[in-house]
């Protein structure tokens, strides 16, 4: 975005009462940090991003914390909005806009005329109801994911920390929205300054759209008690060759009434879980260290180099060497 010394834009959030207050000031936190970062270089002489707390009517709202937050304007009288946001809340709060027809109204027009139109956590749902995400992918926090498939004209992507699809963006859950805000942040005014944000919020690494919400390690522990301990046992011989016959002694049951025991319980075949974990390894370890592709094959217990660049890109769309250029 190139823009003059004295060009600006108009940062609106919408809250309402039960919001997530992580949800509003977290994002907001993004772009009050790069006006200080651009006033600092000296690329604007006054404030580049204008921040607004909107929301039914002027005043005080109460988040979902009970701390209360104060409603610069009422939606009605919002003007010249650049990039509109929407918090997610909790399910009471978030669904009592959908009895609201005025609200989802103006948020319909506003999709029309705003140059980027956000929603945070399960505030997608808010747009959903709206019918603003019809025909666009997108994606909430992953407790989220079922209710907004039965949007049926949505494309949902489950996996995702944010999509951007158009002038449409979502993002999942709490700290997704920081991410998101850093990605609009980048888009304004370049990759470094969104890292030089990362860094002043003390953030772990500034992560793009397309890496997980969750690990489906943890996630599978959780599912299942039966196996638990065997998906820790997995985790832990990942570069040794894991048959069925081989899990099903560690179980102490026949391979048959493992495999089928297996499947019931956590929803996928055993080989599928075991690949999942392999290529969730892979992107740990090539994120996190500098290890070569050869050795990271081994440690995740893939056959080959060329083992792991077939299955990482069938389940990634990437190859292993693009992803660590993204994420390392």
């Amino acid at each position: 975005m190139n823009l003059s010394l004295d060009q600006s834009v108009q940062i609106a959030m919408f809250i309402y009462p039960g919001a997530s207050g992580l949800d509003v000031t977290g994002p907001l936190e993004v772009f009050t940090l790069a006006n200080y970062l651009l006033h600092k270089e000296g690329r604007y002489r006054s404030d580049f991003y204008h921040i607004q707390l909107v929301a039914e009517k002027a005043g005080p709202v109460q988040m979902g914390t009970g701390v209360k937050l104060y409603a610069d304007i009422g939606y009605r009288d919002a003007q010249d909005i650049h990039t509109l946001l929407i918090s997610g809340g909790t399910p009471g709060s978030y669904q009592a806009l959908y009895d609201k027809p005025d609200v989802l109204n103006w948020l319909c027009v506003q999709k029309r005329v705003v140059e980027r139109m956000c929603s945070i956590c399960n505030g997608a749902l808010v747009l959903a109801r709206a019918g603003i995400l019809n025909g666009h992918r997108a994606t909430t926090h992953w407790a989220n994911v079922d209710e907004l498939r039965q949007f049926k004209e949505i494309e949902v992507d489950s996996d995702a920390i944010y999509v951007s699809d158009g002038h449409i963006y979502t993002s999942a859950g709490i700290t997704a929205g920081i991410d998101l805000a850093l990605a609009l942040v980048e888009d304004d005014h370049g990759r470094h300054m969104a890292l030089a944000i990362a860094r002043l919020m003390v953030l772990y690494l500034k992560r793009d759209g397309g890496q997980q919400q969750y690990s489906s390690y943890l996630m599978n522990q959780q599912q299942s008690d039966r196996f638990a301990g065997l998906v820790e046992w997995i985790y832990q011989n990942l570069d040794q060759s894991l048959t069925v016959e081989k899990l099903a002694l560690q179980t102490a049951m026949s391979p048959r009434n493992f495999a089928r025991c297996f499947l019931k319980e956590l929803g996928v075949t055993p080989a599928r879980f075991i690949e999942n974990i392999r290529v969730e390894k892979a992107c740990q370890l090539l994120s996190e260290q500098n290890l070569s592709q050869e050795r990271v094959a081994f440690l995740c217990g893939f056959q080959s180099q060329e083992q792991l660049r077939r299955t990482f890109r069938r389940h990634k769309g990437i190859l292993p060497s693009e992803f660590r250029r993204r994420f390392h």
